[in-house]
């Protein structure tokens, strides 16, 4: 095998090719990279071993080693459909109409004579609408003025209350649950009275989801709600047609858990078929809503053309045809987590990280003898690019380009910002560390406990790879105390980690465990505790609930700005809409598949 290898140069003196880490107290920024890519011909698999992966068979490779499958189904759009997606709306016409709109949206946010309420359910529907992100000015204004006008402790308007709580507390105002304490009973308990209201009843809900730990009465708000909504859900006799959609809605995946392109296209067609758009300036809002869709779905196509040429081109899917083909849900994870126009470099990097993720994950779970997990992750370690060579084929291939794409975002951010974030990139080594720990259980058939687990699953889940490579790739993002905090990974991140991994749980576990695969922390609970596999899925709900308060509290007392903070927190959005119906990442659903026709391929239907 024939390699071109040059040194990453960080400044330091080194023979070998590395990650060099600093301790966190002493951080330096350091020099620029100089940085050659590796070029390997390696090849993995013969179409023969390929094929019997692509059934679920054994694959033997030359050295007559029998490996697993994880029986993956094939990739739900090849490259063909994938280059045939094509849009009416881009270019000048749509721009110009586009911001038409937009300014007639502007006025309606700016106009002085509307009252609160009104200012703060228009707020709501812009942002549920999905166009939030181009009136941030004004949102942040109406929510200024709200915030030090409007007297709190109220008891006649549930739905008003829950509003205002809601919408400051999603925008980091420091907000009391005592907002809420008029509604309650002498005993502490929210009134029954209140249940005659379901459509406060429903925002209030809502607002529960924006809890922190220790608050009592958004527990109390949260199970008070759940069991009337369900009730009136059921109760077929009683219930307003289009009001029931939202509380349907809401019971299946609250607004705060829900990412926002998913919610933007369900909301739209809610927005026009509920009669909220009667009013002419609302109909502008609708148009506008539907056409920033639809141009924002063009660019995706673009993006995502792009993103299946180069998957094609490092011929992945042939080479290491074992592996997850999830290169279309790979890239919903980026736009899930970026999906502004302006961030496509932050996605094209994104769903790179992600497909690469997913590939090693599977080498780890399913593919590596035990010897050669341990190699690669000795390798990892020195990051040297010499030993490649006692690695097996489909280890040099994945090794190599993983290799390349690292240092070619690092010198792209060298290049535009002055700074080297290789040292930043050691959550890699850490990724394979877990990993190989997670290997180590199923070949040696330990079962861990759940603090056990979780303690490597947190990491082994890949959040703190993709939110470091997301800080960097936001424009304008780097601070210092960001810098010093990413090192040790603060909880924020902690936190959100742990909830995709347990969301990651409650969908898979059943399918890996039936391959034949570590236990999953439904498992690791159900050993520790002796208890059903239902009753263990009920005490992972209840974690992810109380992962989430931490989540809250933690994005609005952390020092990390604010990007970083929202994409700790549309990581987890995206994983509750992946998630929702089962695994659909690896093994996508017909809902899965629905939702991915809808942001990619339908435009939602709009005259211009």
């Amino acid at each position: 095998m024939a390699l071109i290898i040059s040194t990453v140069s960080l400044g330091m003196s080194s023979s070998a090719t590395r990650f060099m880490v600093k301790p966190a107290a002493s951080l330096t920024l350091l020099q620029p990279p100089s940085t050659k890519a590796i070029h390997t011909t390696s090849t993995c698999c013969t179409s023969n071993d390929a094929a019997l992966v692509s059934r679920g068979d054994a694959c033997v490779d030359d050295k007559s080693i029998v490996r697993r499958s994880g029986n993956y189904p094939p990739p739900i759009w090849d490259d063909d459909f994938v280059q045939s997606l094509a849009s009416d709306f881009k270019g000048e016409i749509c721009n110009k109409y586009a911001g038409d709109l937009k300014e007639r949206v502007r006025m309606l946010l700016n106009k002085e004579d509307t009252d609160n309420l009104r200012k703060l359910e228009l707020v709501d529907s812009v942002q549920r609408l999905g166009v939030g992100y181009h009136f941030k000015n004004e949102i942040n204004r109406i929510l200024e003025a709200v915030y030090n006008n409007e007297k709190w402790y109220g008891k006649d308007n549930l739905h008003a209350t829950s509003l205002k709580f809601r919408l400051l507390r999603q925008h980091y105002f420091k907000v009391p649950q005592e907002a809420f304490s008029g509604f309650l009973n002498e005993s502490g308990k929210f009134k029954i009275s209140l249940t005659s209201d379901m459509k406060g009843m429903l925002y209030l809900y809502e607002a529960s989801h924006h809890s922190k730990t220790n608050e009592k009465i958004l527990d109390e708000a949260q199970l008070f709600t759940t069991k009337y909504m369900t009730d009136y859900i059921n109760n077929k006799n009683s219930k307003d047609e289009e009001l029931s959609k939202l509380v349907s809605r809401a019971l299946e995946l609250p607004l705060h858990w829900a990412e926002s392109r998913m919610e933007a296209r369900w909301y739209i067609d809610y927005f026009e078929t509920s009669m909220l758009a009667d009013d002419i300036k609302d109909s502008d809002l609708l148009r506008f809503a539907k056409l920033d869709y639809n141009m924002l779905q063009a660019t995706y196509q673009d993006e995502l053309k792009e993103m299946s040429r180069w998957w094609k081109g490092i011929g992945w899917a042939e080479k290491l045809s074992f592996a997850r083909a999830s290169l279309i849900e790979c890239f919903y994870w980026s736009l899930g987590s970026n999906f502004e126009p302006q961030f496509q470099y932050a996605r094209s990097v994104i769903t790179a990280v992600n497909a690469f993720v997913t590939t090693i994950d599977d080498i780890y779970d399913v593919y590596g003898t035990l010897e050669e997990l341990e190699l690669l992750t000795k390798l990892t370690k020195s990051w040297d690019a010499a030993e490649l060579d006692q690695l097996p084929d489909f280890m040099k291939i994945c090794f190599t380009d993983l290799y390349n794409k690292i240092n070619e975002v690092a010198n792209v951010f060298q290049r535009e910002h002055g700074v080297s974030i290789l040292p930043y990139f050691q959550k890699w080594t850490d990724l394979f560390d877990a990993y190989l720990v997670e290997a180590k259980w199923y070949h040696s058939g330990y079962k861990p406990s759940l603090s056990e687990y979780l303690d490597k699953a947190w990491v082994s889940i890949s959040v703190p790879v993709v939110l470091t490579h997301m800080y960097f790739l936001k424009p304008n993002s780097v601070k210092e105390e960001d810098l010093l905090c990413l090192m040790t990974c603060p909880n924020v991140l902690r936190h959100s980690a742990t909830i995709l991994r347990l969301a990651d749980d409650m969908a898979t576990s059943t399918h890996e465990m039936e391959r034949g695969d570590n236990p999953k922390s439904i498992q690791c609970y159900m050993n520790d505790k002796g208890v059903s596999a239902d009753e263990a899925r009920e005490h992972i709900k209840y974690l992810i609930t109380e992962t989430w308060k931490k989540l809250n509290e933690e994005c609005a007392e952390s020092p990390m700005s604010k990007p970083f903070i929202e994409n700790c927190l549309n990581l987890e959005k995206i994983a509750s809409c992946v998630y929702l119906y089962g695994d659909g990442h690896g093994v996508p659903g017909s809902r899965d598949k629905e939702r991915l026709l809808f942001l990619f391929v339908h435009p939602i239907p709009l005259e211009l």
